[in-house]
């Protein structure tokens, strides 16, 4: 097995666990459970930084039933959750003039967040995979030039910017730019252009129309 197909393994190790541990407390805490709605089918991109990182992530809402108190949910919730080896801690949040319990749950990378309250009978369930890189970092490709000296248009000379590439020297045609920790950026040069903003993609410059200032990147030009 290589490594990409490894990588998508233990995601989707890591998807099936989740969605089994979030079935189960949906179904105990909640009534007219629809685990249809229990959306795990394909994981998300969580971190677009170099190399892709994905996982799996999902939103469910339910109710409680009318007997049960936003306690009693919540007591029962870190309980189950205990019992399943998860690491849990509880807290109050207020949303807006709702006081929320919030149970939030820590295991093997993945999170579980529940979220009920006296106020309303919804109970709200968040839950994610750790991220994963499902495949190692791209290299990136330097693209073939447009021009070159034994290419050049008789009457043109190389376009000094980019030295006959065509494409931005910056960002080498990709529009876009590894900026901290390796996050992608828009090219400031080209402006996600992707062609060289002096020869506009021709990888080269017509000699009789060049500026003083251009000449000047051209000493032996008469």
């Amino acid at each position: 097995m290589d490594r990409t197909s490894k990588a998508r393994g233990e995601l989707d190790r890591l998807g099936r666990s989740l969605r089994a541990q979030l079935s189960a407390l949906i179904t105990d805490l909640t009534i007219r459970v629809h685990l249809r709605r229990l959306s795990l089918d394909e994981p998300k991109l969580a971190d677009p930084r170099e190399p892709l990182r994905y996982h799996y992530a999902t939103i469910y809402q339910g109710n409680r039933p009318a007997t049960v108190t936003a306690a009693e949910t919540a007591s029962r919730a870190t309980s189950l959750l205990r019992a399943a080896g998860w690491d849990v801690t509880a807290s109050q949040e207020d949303d807006d003039g709702i006081l929320w319990t919030v149970i939030v749950a820590h295991r093997d990378g993945s999170d579980i967040r529940i979220l009920t309250s006296e106020d309303t009978p919804v109970v709200s369930f968040r839950g994610q995979t750790a991220v994963v890189a499902l495949r190692p970092p791209q290299p990136v490709q330097q693209p073939e030039p447009v021009r070159t000296p034994e290419t050049v248009t008789p009457g043109y000379v190389l376009c000094y910017e980019c030295e006959g590439l065509g494409w931005c020297p910056r960002c080498a045609g990709r529009g876009w730019m590894f900026a901290g920790s390796q996050r992608k950026s828009r090219c400031n040069e080209c402006h996600a252009r992707k062609v060289c903003p002096i020869c506009r993609g021709q990888g080269e410059l017509s000699a009789s129309g060049l500026s003083q200032y251009q000449r000047g990147h051209y000493p032996g030009l008469e």
